[in-house]
C-alpha cells in the first residue's frame, strides 16, 4: 500500500462505530476491524489529545485534518486524512516507512484537494458539484425504484445577517447543516447548494409517503430557535419536494419541479413542505400571466385606491389611509399581497408607487383641511435614488402641506442600508411630513429603531387586537407599546378594530387613534363625502 491511499473507512455517528471499510484495511487491523469496533481500536493512536482536537473540528464540520500517526509496535508511519461526513467521519490512510515521504505527501494533499473540491467548507456538507454529480448519477431512475429530492430554504434568515451580522449568519448555517444531518437515516444525502439553500437526494421506493415524512421531520427540526451568543433567532425552514421518475426524469426537471413545490411551500406561508403536483405549474404560469400584465396596469390605469378613516378618542375622523388596489380586466381585483412583490421583484414599484402618492395627495386636498393621508411606502420604493426629492416634487405640484402627509413604512425598509434610512427620514422630517412606524412588533422589532429614527407614529398590528379582550398576553404587550410610544412622545395607531369591546379597552389604556371595520371599512375617494355625512360608527367610540 506503499504511497497509495486505501478506500475510504467511514464511522457512524458521534460514537465512531465502523461503519464500513476497504478490504486491505480489514485484512490490516482483522480484529480491530471487527463489527461494532470504534475508531480508536482502528486508531488508538488518535487518542492523543491533540490528535483527538483535530477530529472533533472534523466532525463540527471542520476543514479536513491530515493527522501524522506512527505504530507502536511496527514503526510504520501512517498518514490519516479525516473530515465530516454526512453520517460521521471518513478517514483516508496512506501508509509509507518513511514519514517524510513524498508519494505519501502528494497522496494526502490530492485526498485533501478532492474532498475540498466536492465538500462546502463552512458546513462540511457536500456542496453544489457534488450534488449535481449525484443528481445526474441517478438518471434514469432504475425501474421499481424511486428517487426524491428536496430542496430546503430558509424563512427569514437574512435579517439575521442585517440585524446579528454575518458571523451570527455563519453559525446559523453551520447549526443549520447539524439539524438537517440529525434527521437524516441511510440512503439520506444532504447538500448545501448557495447561501441558505440546502438539499437533500432520498432513494426509497414508498414515494412520496418517504420523502414528505423525512420533510416534516426537516421542518421541525427548525421550531426551535437558534442561540447566538445568548440571543434566541427563530428561523425556519421550507421545504419542497420532487419524486422522480414521476415529476421528472433528468436532473434539470426534477429541480425545475423541487423549485416549483418549494415556491408553493413559501407562498402558503412558509415553515412547511409541498410536494409538486401539476396544478403547481398551473398556478405558476398564471402568476407569470399576472405578472406580465402588471406591466401595463399602470398604463392603462388599472390601479385604484381606497380609503380606510382614521379615528381620535379626541378628534374623531382625522384622515384615512390610502390603500392601492389592483384591478385587472379579466381576473378581477388582485389583493396587494401578491401583486406588490411581483412589482417589487421587477422593478416597477418606483412608478407605482409615485401614482399611489401623487393620487392620494390629489384627492386628500379636497378633504377638510386638518386631515391627513397616510401612504404606505414599499422597501423597493424607498432605497430608490432621489425618493426624497420625489415627495418634495409631487408636494409642490399639489400644493399639498407636507404635514398632512404621513408616510408608513415597515421595519423591513430599515434593515437594509442604515445609514440612508435615517438620512432619508430626517430629511423627510424637515420638510414636516409625518413618519408611522407600521406591523409594528411582527417582525424583528428593535428598541433601536424607536431611538434612532424620527417616528411620529407606531402602528400595533391587528395580530395583537384581535383577541385584546380576552388575552392577558396581547393586553400586557399593548400597553408595553402603548406607554412606550407615549414616553418618547410619540402617538399609537391600533389596526385592525373590528369590535366596542375593542375599541373601549383600547380607549381605556389612552390609544390614540383607531383603524378597522367597526369605524369604517375601505371605500372610495367619491364615498368619502356620504360617510363624513353619517359617522355614526366613528361617533360610537369617541362619544
Amino acid at each position: 500500500m506503499s504511497g497509495q491511499p486505501d478506500e475510504l473507512v467511514s464511522f457512524y455517528g458521534n460514537s465512531l462505530k465502523l461503519a464500513k471499510c476497504s478490504l486491505a484495511v480489514s485484512k490490516t487491523y482483522k480484529t480491530a476491524a471487527a463489527p461494532g469496533a470504534t475508531l480508536w481500536d482502528l486508531y488508538p493512536e488518535l487518542l492523543d489529545l491533540g490528535a483527538r482536537s483535530m477530529i472533533e473540528a472534523a466532525l463540527a464540520g471542520g476543514l479536513p485534518r491530515n493527522i501524522e500517526i506512527a505504530s507502536s509496535s511496527s514503526g510504520d508511519s501512517r498518514s490519516l486524512l479525516v473530515f465530516g461526513t454526512e453520517r460521521g467521519l471518513g478517514v483516508i490512510e496512506t501508509r509509507d516507512r518513511s514519514a517524510n515521504s513524498e508519494a505519501s505527501t502528494r497522496e494526502a494533499d490530492r485526498a485533501l484537494l478532492l474532498h475540498q473540491a466536492r465538500h462546502d467548507v463552512l458546513t462540511g456538507l457536500a456542496n453544489r458539484r457534488q450534488f449535481s454529480s449525484d443528481l445526474e448519477t441517478g438518471f434514469p431512475v432504475p425501474k421499481g425504484q424511486k428517487l426524491a429530492l428536496m430542496l430546503l430554504d430558509l424563512d427569514d434568515f437574512k435579517p439575521v445577517n442585517d440585524t446579528l451580522g454575518h458571523g451570527a449568519g455563519d453559525v446559523v448555517l453551520k447549526m443549520t447543516a447539524e439539524r438537517i444531518q440529525s434527521v437524516l437515516r441511510g440512503g439520506e444525502t444532504a447538500y448545501r447548494l448557495a447561501g441558505d439553500e440546502f438539499a437533500v437526494i432520498q432513494r426509497r421506493r414508498n414515494q412520496p409517503a418517504e420523502a414528505e415524512e423525512l420533510a416534516g421531520s426537516l421542518v421541525r427540526a427548525f421550531k426551535e430557535p437558534f442561540t447566538i451568543d445568548g440571543i434566541d433567532v427563530f428561523v425556519g425552514a421550507s421545504v419542497g419536494i420532487a419524486i422522480a421518475p414521476t415529476d421528472g426524469n433528468d436532473g434539470e426537471q426534477l429541480m425545475k419541479a423541487a423549485d416549483i413545490a418549494l415556491y408553493a411551500a413559501k407562498n402558503d406561508g412558509r415553515g412547511r413542505a409541498r410536494t409538486f403536483n401539476r396544478s403547481m405549474m398551473i398556478m405558476l404560469e398564471q402568476r407569470e400571466t399576472l405578472r406580465r400584465s402588471l406591466r401595463v396596469a399602470l398604463k392603462e390605469r388599472q390601479f385604484f385606491i381606497e380609503y380606510q378613516p382614521l379615528v381620535e378618542a379626541s378628534d374623531g375622523i382625522v384622515g384615512f389611509e390610502a390603500l392601492l388596489r389592483w384591478r385587472h380586466p379579466y381576473a378581477g381585483v388582485i389583493p396587494p399581497s401578491v401583486f406588490i412583490p411581483m412589482a417589487e421583484a421587477d422593478g416597477l414599484m418606483g412608478d407605482i408607487g409615485a401614482w399611489l402618492l401623487e393620487q392620494a395627495c390629489r384627492e386628500a386636498s379636497t378633504w377638510p383641511t386638518h386631515f391627513v393621508v397616510a401612504v404606505n411606502l414599499s422597501p423597493a420604493e424607498f432605497l430608490l435614488d432621489g425618493f426624497t426629492d420625489r415627495v418634495t416634487g409631487i408636494l409642490d405640484e399639489i400644493g399639498f402641506p407636507a404635514e398632512r402627509l404621513e408616510i408608513e413604512i415597515t421595519e423591513t425598509v430599515l434593515l437594509e442600508r442604515t445609514a440612508n434610512n435615517l438620512d432619508t427620514l430626517h430629511t423627510l422630517e424637515v420638510l414636516g411630513v409625518r413618519i408611522a412606524l407600521d406591523d409594528f412588533g411582527t417582525r424583528y422589532s428593535s428598541l433601536s429603531y424607536l431611538q434612532n429614527f424620527p417616528f411620529d407614529t407606531i402602528k400595533i398590528d391587528r395580530h395583537f387586537i384581535k383577541d385584546i379582550e380576552t388575552n392577558p398576553k396581547s393586553q400586557t404587550i399593548v400597553r408595553f407599546v402603548i406607554g412606550l410610544a407615549h414616553g418618547l412622545g410619540m402617538r399609537i395607531t391600533a389596526e385592525g378594530v373590528e369590535t366596542v369591546g375593542q375599541a373601549t379597552w383600547l380607549r381605556r389604556e389612552k390609544c390614540d387613534r383607531l383603524q378597522g371595520y367597526l369605524l369604517g371599512a375601505p371605500m372610495s375617494a367619491d364615498a368619502i363625502g356620504n360617510f363624513l355625512r353619517h359617522q355614526s360608527l366613528a361617533a360610537r367610540w369617541v362619544g
